[in-house]
């Protein structure tokens, strides 16, 4: 099952990423636990996709796999737990790692079976304060963490040392993630490589009458015959009024002359993901409708990608994004009144919860054109770990993080416009576009990752 090679460089890599978060852990115990097998139907697997919390810190590709680690043990600092050899078994699925693997392979102090974790997970823990652990999909390791924890603080009285509480893991961990190291910028930049030419094949093929679900395939093929582990994410191929959904993944109907073509799509490589949209004209003009539209929302990309710098609050690009989309709805009657309020909306109320504030931002008037964030953290996670805001403060954008910038304007048949708002003509509907660039920030700006796939629209039109 291991799809990425476990070379020098990358256990190096491995090894300094273990070393950052026991120096943030102190004398706290983390327990990571891997992905379970997901089935697809029966007795059908789903191909196995191994955690990324896990993967991040050992790069096994196992399931049934637990790491420790114990930066106060004097020797086992990093303990796998992993299942043992099984010449039957493996006969069915492949080699298992086993636990001299564990050891020679990926370096562990200590290994042992998996079976042992119950009975040897207490041993790593008499000196630990807490016991960092992120509860998720695995209930059966879920289980066997929380009945240990509650052993040991039942202890706690007798020994007056030992674990006194649980800490989420994603709180050490996430903002390690969000940094991305020289190693993993050479994976996202080639997972980029191959979906910069598979959305460019992508586009070529697109013409009136083709499938979208032809665009689909060729978009994986491409994935998978460029070196990549396959797609990201279901790729989304929208044509006309289907652009309007915004995660749109039937990819069921035939492309229609004067539709426009939105491509939502992107590549996993060594776990690492690319995430790319792109929207053009299936026949290759524009109407004047579409163009206007389009520009917008280019426009909008490209406020937003200037305000992509080390230090800026992570809400900086979105906002610029947003002004540009009013400030051009305005322009083409589409929303009416003072700039500053369209943006703005409804004053917030006295001790305003936040499930009420997010209520008020759903009814800001651009809301029914643009219902979404302009973009995301990435790798190894298409939508990656890391925290957007503490509290009232937003996040200061650092070099290395790399973020998505993808504005947007949707017009649904069915839109329904905020109140106050004239109606949409009926010439502007199922008018759907999204421009998605993946964006590294760096020491003095940032950098396009995705600048190869063309965007200008003179590019995109015969």
């Amino acid at each position: 099952m291991n799809a990425v090679v476990l070379d020098a460089s990358f256990a190096a890599e491995l090894g300094q990423r273990r070393q950052r978060l026991s120096e943030k852990l102190g004398d706290r115990v983390a327990v990571v636990g891997s992905a379970p097998l997901a089935v697809h139907h029966n007795d059908v697997e789903f191909p196995y996709r191994q955690d990324s919390d896990f993967f991040y810190l050992t790069g096994l590709n196992e399931p049934e796999a637990v790491a420790l680690l114990v930066p106060q043990h004097p020797e086992h600092r990093f303990v796998l737990f992993v299942r043992p050899r099984n010449p039957e078994a493996e006969r069915w699925a492949g080699k298992r790692l086993g636990v001299e693997g564990a050891k020679e392979i990926y370096g562990a102090d200590a290994a042992y079976p998996i079976a042992e974790l119950a009975e040897k997970l207490p041993l790593y823990l008499e000196k630990a304060s807490q016991l960092c652990y992120r509860f998720g999909l695995n209930e059966i390791l879920n289980e066997t963490v929380l009945r240990v924890y509650r052993q040991q603080v039942a202890l706690y009285a007798r020994r007056g040392t030992g674990v006194q509480g649980l800490l989420d893991l994603r709180f050490l961990l996430a903002p390690l993630r969000q940094h991305k190291s020289p190693w993993e910028l050479e994976r996202l930049r080639q997972a980029v490589e191959i979906g910069a030419i598979a959305h460019e094949n992508a586009r070529r093929m697109a013409k009136p009458g083709v499938g979208e679900w032809e665009i689909e395939a060729q978009l994986a093929a491409d994935f998978r015959r460029l070196g990549g582990q396959g797609p990201a994410y279901p790729s989304i191929v929208a044509g006309g009024a289907n652009a309007c959904i915004l995660h749109y993944i039937d990819n069921n109907c035939r492309l229609q002359d004067g539709d426009l073509l939105l491509i939502d799509a992107g590549c996993s490589y060594d776990y690492y993901n690319s995430d790319i949209t792109r929207t053009f004209p299936v026949n290759g003009r524009f109407r004047a409708e579409q163009r206007a539209i389009y520009d917008i929302v280019l426009r909008a990309q490209q406020a937003a990608i200037a305000e992509v710098k080390p230090g800026a609050p992570y809400h900086r690009p979105h906002d610029a994004a947003v002004r540009v989309i009013v400030e051009g709805l305005q322009d083409l009657g589409l929303l009416v009144g003072d700039t500053a309020a369209l943006i703005a909306g409804e004053p917030p109320a006295a001790a305003e919860t936040f499930k009420e504030k997010e209520e008020r931002e759903k009814r800001k008037p651009h809301k029914p054109f643009f219902m979404h964030r302009t973009g995301h953290f990435l790798g190894l996670d298409v939508h990656d770990v890391g925290h957007y805001r503490e509290g009232e403060a937003w996040t200061a954008l650092a070099p290395g993080m790399v973020v998505t910038i993808e504005p947007g304007i949707y017009i649904a048949p069915d839109i329904q416009v905020a109140a106050g708002q004239p109606p949409v003509p009926e010439r502007w509907h199922g008018i759907g576009i999204r421009i998605e660039d993946d964006v590294l920030v760096t020491d003095t700006g940032c950098e396009v990752l995705t600048a190869a796939v063309p965007k200008d629209p003179q590019a995109l039109t015969d």
